[in-house]
């Protein structure tokens, strides 16, 4: 799911980025997290997804389900992919 996306100064190169997140359980069943068990060992896995020479990409913002594809390199620290293939799978409800 997406948790951030960085939106740029007109001034700027046009870049858009946002931040994948996927929360996963160090255990057999992922689908199930149990927010008031403290044995479950949660693991943040975050990617940093980059579309160069965009100011904006249609369906992508705060809570959208992305499936992507690409090379994945190390950028600052956090893995990062440039101009993904992507494919929308869901948008979180409120």
């Amino acid at each position: 799911m997406i948790d951030a996306i960085t939106i740029l100064p007109a001034t700027a190169a046009p870049t858009y980025t946002a931040i994948l997140s996927d929360i996963m359980l160090n255990d057999r069943d992922a689908s199930r997290v149990d927010p008031l068990r403290t044995d479950q060992k949660l693991q943040n896995h975050r990617l940093r997804l980059v579309w160069l020479g965009r100011r904006r990409v249609p369906g992508i913002g705060a809570g959208v389900g992305l499936r992507v594809e690409g090379m994945v390199s190390l950028h600052e620290g956090l893995p990062t992919m440039y101009n993904p293939r992507y494919e929308i799978i869901g948008i979180q409800e409120s």
